[in-house]
């Protein structure tokens, strides 16, 4: 009797472990390209190029991260009430697929509008800033700012003036929470913030 319960918990414990290993079902990005067509397109576009900076630019991030983002509006963990609109209507099958649509298509081109700014941004991009301890950007969002997975979204041909923002909501700690990019935006100035974004929105 014993013998056979102690087959059953390793049964039970083998099984588990087997579905813990099994990938996550990918999203499908026919059906999320009709939920962006009615929801999202009219701020971040058909396609995921947002035309206005205060709307980011989506094409081309990462599945995982765009999902995590989405169910952290949903939440109201990331705080901003427009998205609260938008993610309170999708459940997690609708996101997952919005997230696969999104990472599916293909980042436009960008330019940086200061490009006198690029040299000191490429600099704070490639090594930080020693003195301050600012760490290089590109060691978690890699040299061309594609960034990894759902931890490190890819940021490179974002909207520079999106990246500021982003940077000051980490640095403010109301809007974003996230204690890496608050202590790295908190050791930044403005002008470094400006810097790092211009060189970073003309990335590829």
């Amino acid at each position: 009797m014993k013998r056979k319960m102690l087959l059953a918990i390793a049964a039970a414990t083998l099984a588990g472990s087997a579905l813990a290993a099994t990938p996550a079902t990918p999203g499908d990005a026919a059906k999320g390209k009709v939920i962006v067509e009615q929801v999202c397109a009219a701020c971040h576009g058909a396609d995921g190029n947002s035309v206005a900076s205060a709307n980011p630019t989506l094409a081309g991030q990462h599945a995982k991260y765009l999902e995590s983002q989405l169910k952290a509006f949903k939440s109201g963990e990331r705080k901003n009430p427009i998205m609260l609109g938008m993610a309170s209507t999708l459940n997690e099958g609708d996101m997952k697929n919005v997230a696969a649509y999104f990472s599916q298509q293909k980042p436009k081109l960008r330019e940086a509008s200061d490009k006198t700014l690029l040299p000191a941004g490429e600099k704070l991009f490639k090594a930080g800033n020693t003195v301050t301890h600012v760490p290089a950007c590109m060691a978690c969002h890699g040299a061309a700012g594609r960034g990894y997975s759902d931890q490190y979204p890819a940021i490179g041909g974002q909207h520079a003036a999106y990246i500021v923002k982003q940077l000051n909501d980490f640095k403010a700690g109301t809007d974003r929470k996230n204690g890496i990019m608050a202590d790295i935006a908190m050791r930044m100035t403005d002008a470094e913030m400006k810097a790092a974004a211009e060189y970073i929105s003309g990335l590829r």
